[in-house]
């Protein structure tokens, strides 16, 4: 049995304002063959711009709250709320609350998804 902690990951910075940590995936500190989890602080007016992935994905919203948008539907989630996002739909959150924004995601199967490298690189 290996056990981590969340907040020993360093994890990377994002240019939309965010702190990204892969807990699980080819990319994390344990390596899951299955699926990809991480943990996300979104600061605050910070977000995950619009992208999508052939992969099929959950956010779990932990602390704070924030607009989520999937396909062409758009709500506010708060703590305690989770979303499931179909594959190949495009999808964004954006902290609209007060403080951080701390939420979950997970996505099967673990690949390392596109949208991370054009973010750093300008493109979303």
């Amino acid at each position: 049995m290996e056990v981590n902690n969340i907040f020993a990951i360093e994890g990377t910075e994002f240019p939309a304002g965010r702190r990204t940590r892969v807990m699980l995936g080819p990319n994390g500190a344990l390596k899951g063959d299955q699926f990809s989890q991480g943990y996300v602080v979104i600061y605050k007016d910070g977000g995950i711009p619009e992208h999508s992935h052939p992969t099929v994905e959950s956010y779990t919203i932990l602390r704070g709250s924030g607009v989520m948008t999937v396909g062409n539907e758009e709500k506010l989630l708060k703590e305690g709320d989770y979303v499931f996002i179909p594959k190949d739909v495009p999808h964004a959150l954006h902290n609209s609350g007060d403080g951080e924004l701390h939420m979950m995601f997970v996505y099967a199967p673990n690949v390392i998804v596109d949208h991370w490298a054009q973010e750093q690189a300008g493109e979303l």
